[in-house]
This record gives C-alpha cells, structure tokens and sequence, in this order.
C-alpha cells in the first residue's frame, strides 16, 4: 500500500538531515562524559586534594579540568550549529514544494478564503530542528548512565535519583495532557483572528468608507482576546509544570545533598562522594526538564507537521509529462462539469464548444451564470468532474502547469498585479524578460501609448495589487500581461469591466488582430462592446449552456427567448452595439 504523500514527502526531507542528527548524536556522546568533569573534579578535590593537602595534584586536576571544559564547550557549539543546519536544510527543501502547494491549493474558493499558514508552519517546524530542544532528546538516553554512577556510590542515593527522575517524567506527561488541549484552542482562535484581520486589510476602503472600522476591530479584538485567553491558560499550565520541575530538581540536589551528609557522618561514602552525586543528579534531570521547557514550542511544532502533511497530500507534485509541441491553438471543451465540495448543485453543466485558430468566442450570460468558471476551467486553473477540455487534442492535465500558462493568455475578473514595474508584470515577474517582447505585447493590446505616459513609463512602480495605477490602467497592464510571448489561446474575462470608450475600442483592435494572427480568443462578457470583433456566442444561465452559435443569431434569440437575461433593449440596438463595440 502507497503511504500518503504529505507525511512520506516530510520524512524524506528529514531523511536528508539524518547525517546532521548522526553527528549530533556523536557529539553527543562526549557531552555527556564531559558531563562527570565537573563532578569527578569535585570528588578529587575533596578525596585527595584537600586530605593530602598536595599543591601540584591541584594544579594538575585544573589544568586537565581546563582543557576538558574547553572542549565541552567546543562541542557543544558544534552540535548547536549542526542542528541549526539541519533544521536550515530542511526548510530549504520543502520552501519551493510548499509554496507550490499553497499556489495551487489556493485557487481553490475554500481554501482562497483563509490565509495560508504554510510559511509559519515550516518555520516551526524548523526552529524545533535547529533550537536547543533537541538536546534534550539526544542527552535523555544519558540519564541512566548518571544515575548507575550515582548507585556506585551509594544505593539510598541512587533510589533517591531514580525517585526523582520518575517524578519529573510524571511532570512531563501532566503538562502534555493538560497543556494539549488549550494550546490547539489558542492556535485556532488566533488563526480566526489573522483571517479577519487579513479580510479587513484587502477590504480597508469599504470598511472605512461605511463607517465600519469600530465594529469591524471590535470583532476582532474579541477574537483576539479569546485567542489571548487560551494562550495564557496555555502557558500557565506549561509555566507551573516548568516551575514545579525546575524546583523539584533544586530540592532534589538538596534532599540528595542532605542523604549524602548522613551517610558521610555514617562514614558509608566520602565528602566528594555527596557533591558529586548532587552535581550528576541535577545533570541527569536536566534533560527532563528542558523538555518541558521547550514543550510549548514542540507543540506548535507539532501542528505544523500535520498542517504540511494534509496540505503536501492533498496537492501531491506535478509528475514528469512528455513535452508537447507548442499549439496552434484549437480549444475543444466536451461536455464539461464543474462541481465544488458540498456545493448544492454544479457550477457548470455538460458545456460543449470549439474555438478555432483565427477565431473569438463570446461567452455571454447574467451574473452567476458560469462565465468566470469556465475562464478558470479553460485555463487549467479549475479541473472539470466530467468532461475536457484539450487544446489541439491533448487534455490540458498533459500539459505542466508552467508550461501551460505559456500557451494560454489569460486576463482573470480580478486584477492581481505584484510588486515590481509595469514591464516586470507585464512579463510575469520573468528574471530574463525581454523588452522588445513586453513592448510588443503593450502594442498588441493597445497599451503601449498609454504606458508611456506613465511617470517612468514602463518602468513606473507597481505596489502590490497595482495600488499606483487606475483601475483602467491596471486592466490594460493585465491585459497586456495576457499578450506577452503571443499566446496561441487567450481567455478574457470580463476585459472591459473597467475601461474607459479608448479602452474599449483598444480591447477591440487588440481582439481582431490576435484572430488575424491566428489566434483562438474566448471572452466572457456583460456589455455588447465586448463582444463586437466575436465570430461567435456560447449564452449560459444557471451554469447550462442555452445557446451556441453565430454572433447575431444568439443575439437574437437572446431577446426574444431569454428575456430575462438581458431586458427589454431591442435585439437590434444589442447587436448594433455588438458590430460597433458600443457599451451597452
């Protein structure tokens, strides 16, 4: 049986760390011996130095303690430095992967909705690896060894130990149980809180503009206030057991110290003997209680394992596909079907059309019809549940998803422009983009003459989301991001949502001459003008297609079969309005 792709693909970037865990371990070992300097120095000090009352037995002891320290402290860096490099080369393996699968999950409206906690998720993960957490771990094995030494030199006082150790394991556990629950709560509620808070930031205009700021930080505050709430339960719980350990052990080293003084007055072990076995007592329940000290973190860690596993399984890597020649461009869809997850019923329905090289399609249809859902199936973005779409007669799921984009232009409803210049977005943030090609792609939709009036022109800054630009001049930009390397397919949905009547007849221009070129064009449309260089129309309602077929004879039948998707307007003006590219 196949193991699931998120947790195998997480175990194998572990798996490649497992030489850095290997040379902790190691050094580990010799931490943990260069634990008994300082004991066994004590234990010399007051056994021979100060009984013989010898200077040069002083003097050698310090010198051999001197290097001994010096080289637990050499490796102790080392091993420090080996696990932040571990924890540095796991991250760096599942940064691009994650990244990719957050791209890909969040085309999905389900999970577009919510942000991603991807990033931090990894970055927990990480800091568990490359903090001191797991020293704890590779030094707890050592906890028996300490405590044999301590039964060498007594058994009350290695029982005491052992006492000691079982009680502080008990702690560790306590604090898990009671800790777990909580902590997940805290997560969540915090997580509510970033989600709205990311909501009310993209939406700061209408919240401000009518008048809901108060409301809108009142939610969130209370929001955040629960998240606060259980975090503090969280970290009181965590805060006492750490406490109640770290007093544990100093009463523990005191209790043995106590033992120890009675059994020195008994004259059954040394004086060094009870510094000693206090000393590899509290070595021996360090361990322990930096687990509990870093629990808190190994949860959060925790939690972001099993988000990563789900996300990494649910959108598993692209496989290797058969590199394709580059299209001509001819769209076929067959009898596509686009449900959602607990959706009542599908957006789409057994649409079926082809798009031609040289020709434009005009999707047309009230809100809510499917227009937009087929834009996103068309381009890849959506996979139907039933039916294809190929281009030149291979199922778009052949073609890799970069690749694909390549080949298919497409100007989505919502702009989204990134940081960078107009030239940078126009050329899809390409590291090697090429000018000549980006200024060909600006002329192609009609956009160069409006570029160039642009401050710096095409090199005008563009923040994210392309606030320095109009909402026109954000869809000429993403229009001409659409034309950049001449697709053979282009998918325009709604391209003149926002242009202005130069805008509109550009849109036009840009239209014919791509069907000139030999290009197949698919535009999803409101208004007439949009519509106006169209050879034909697909007309959708409620996510069926009701009509196929030449421009003006859809048009027709629009008004007289389908009333109630375009209003009382004659069919004569709409299709007057279509030739001419007229807003309606």
């Amino acid at each position: 049986m196949n193991q699931d792709p998120g947790p195998t693909e997480l175990k194998a970037a572990m798996a490649t760390c497992r030489w850095h865990f290997i040379a902790v371990a190691f050094f580990s070992v010799f931490v943990n011996l260069l634990m008994l300097t300082g004991p066994l120095f004590m234990l010399q000090i007051y056994d021979r130095v100060l009984t013989s009352r010898s200077e040069e037995t002083l003097v050698a002891l310090l010198v051999l303690v001197t290097g001994l320290f010096a080289m637990l402290g050499i490796l102790e860096y080392l091993r420090g430095r080996v696990l932040a490099r571990a924890g540095a080369r796991f991250q760096s393996l599942l940064d691009d992967r994650v990244m990719t699968a957050v791209l890909r999950r969040s085309v999905e409206p389900a999970d577009r909705a919510r942000p991603s906690t991807a990033g931090r998720d990894l970055e927990a993960v990480r800091q568990l690896l490359g903090g001191s957490a797991p020293f704890a771990l590779f030094d707890i094995p050592w906890t028996p060894m300490f405590l044999a030494v301590i039964f060498l030199f007594h058994a009350y006082l290695g029982w005491l130990a052992v006492a000691g150790a079982v009680v502080l394991i008990a702690l560790t556990i306590a604090n898990q149980i009671r800790s777990r629950t909580p902590s997940a709560e805290s997560q969540q509620a915090a997580s509510d809180a970033d989600n709205l808070a990311e909501a009310l930031r993209q939406n700061a205009e209408a919240v401000s503009g009518l008048g809901m700021r108060a409301v809108a930080v009142a939610r969130w505050s209370k929001l955040r206030q629960n998240a606060l709430a259980r975090q503090m339960v969280a970290s009181d719980r965590t805060a006492a057991y750490a406490a109640a350990s770290k007093a544990l052990r100093f009463f523990l080293q005191s209790l043995m110290l106590a033992v120890g003084a009675l059994l020195v007055l008994n004259q059954e072990i040394s004086a060094g003997m009870m510094i000693a076995a206090s000393i590899m007592l509290g070595r021996a329940l360090a361990p322990v209680e930096q687990a509990i000290g870093q629990w808190s973190l190994g949860q959060r860690a925790l939690g972001g394992w099993r988000t990563l596993a789900d996300l990494l399984e649910k959108t598993p890597p692209e496989g290797d596909k058969t590199e394709l020649p580059a299209p001509k461009g001819l769209v076929d869809v067959q009898a596509i079907t686009v449900t959602l997850p607990d959706a009542d019923a599908p957006l789409l329905r057994a649409v079926n059309f082809t798009a031609s090289p040289g020709s434009a399609i005009g999707v047309i249809g009230p809100s809510g019809a499917g227009k937009t859902t087929l834009a996103k199936v068309l381009t890849g973005i959506w996979r139907p549940a039933a039916g294809k779409v190929s281009i030149d007669g291979a199922a778009l799921d052949q073609w890799p998803e970069d690749v694909l984009g390549r080949y298919v232009g497409y100007l989505p409803q919502e702009i989204g422009l990134m940081s960078g210049t107009v030239a940078d977005n126009i050329a899809r943030m390409s590291e090697n983009r090429n000018d000549a090609e980006v200024v060909e792609a600006a002329e192609r939709a009609g956009a160069h003459d409006l570029l160039v009036t642009l401050p710096q022109g095409y090199d005008t800054p563009v923040g994210a989301g392309g606030q320095r630009l109009s909402a026109g001049q954000r869809q000429r930009v993403a229009l001409a991001r659409a034309f950049y390397g001449d697709p053979p397919v282009i998918v325009l949905d709604e391209p003149n949502s926002n242009l202005d009547a130069p805008g509109e007849q550009a849109l036009v221009a840009a239209i014919r001459d791509a069907k000139a070129r030999g290009r197949a064009v698919i535009v999803m449309a409101h208004r007439p003008s949009a519509i106006a260089a169209c050879d034909l129309l697909v007309m959708l309602d409620g996510g069926v297609q009701v009509d196929f077929g030449p421009r003006d004879d859809v048009l027709r039948k629009r008004t007289r079969n389908y009333p109630h998707l375009v209003g009382s307007k004659p069919a004569r003006e709409i299709i007057a309005d279509a030739k001419t590219g007229s807003p309606a």
